[in-house]
């Protein structure tokens, strides 16, 4: 990126390039109405269809403000987020990540986890002892063998895993959709 302003940190999604949920596109916010080099193209959940919100409004609240909106459905999140507080931040202030369903945040500490990004068997290979807990409960939603589902979580495989971070004590969660 060239001349680019410095992306204001989100706690809960610390790397929104990495994960592709902004991209390099100089337009207007309708927040702001600033020309800005990079927009938001993650989910986002109001009744009017908005587009091209820059970082620094989704970071003060204005976007989800402006439209009534939220970049995350509160339903779909793990209840040991400690306080409403954090949960406002999450779906106000937050952008989200593109799930093959319904996106689920996981929260550990009583705070929400970090979204490092979408993971396939490789990434998460040497964390599998870490994951363990997260590992089991998915497998046996799925109905599935491990052996079964390390393969789905392979290029070309019916799963996609999420894997997020405790911001406390920096431990591991997996999600993961199927098809």
């Amino acid at each position: 990126m060239k001349n680019i302003e410095s992306l204001p940190y989100f706690k809960y999604h610390p790397e929104p390039l990495k994960t592709r949920m902004f991209k390099e596109k100089k337009e207007k916010c309708p927040i702001c109405k600033k020309y800005r080099e990079i927009i938001y193209v993650g989910p986002f959940y109001s009744e009017k269809e908005v587009k091209n919100l820059c970082p620094w409004c989704i970071k003060d609240g204005s976007a989800a403000k402006k439209y009534n909106g939220a970049f995350y459905d509160s339903e779909s999140v793990e209840k040991d987020f400690g306080n409403s507080k954090n949960l406002d931040e999450l779906i106000y202030r937050t952008p989200g990540y593109k799930g093959w369903q319904q996106e689920y945040w996981l929260s550990h500490c009583e705070d929400f986890c970090q979204f490092l990004g979408y993971v396939r068997w490789k990434e998460i290979n040497e964390l599998k002892d870490e994951l363990k807990a997260d590992i089991e409960k998915l497998r046996t939603e799925m109905g599935l063998k491990l052996d079964e589902f390390e393969k789905s979580l392979y290029d070309g495989g019916f799963s996609q895993g999420y894997l997020f971070q405790c911001l406390k004590c920096g431990k591991y969660r997996l999600s993961c959709d199927t098809l």
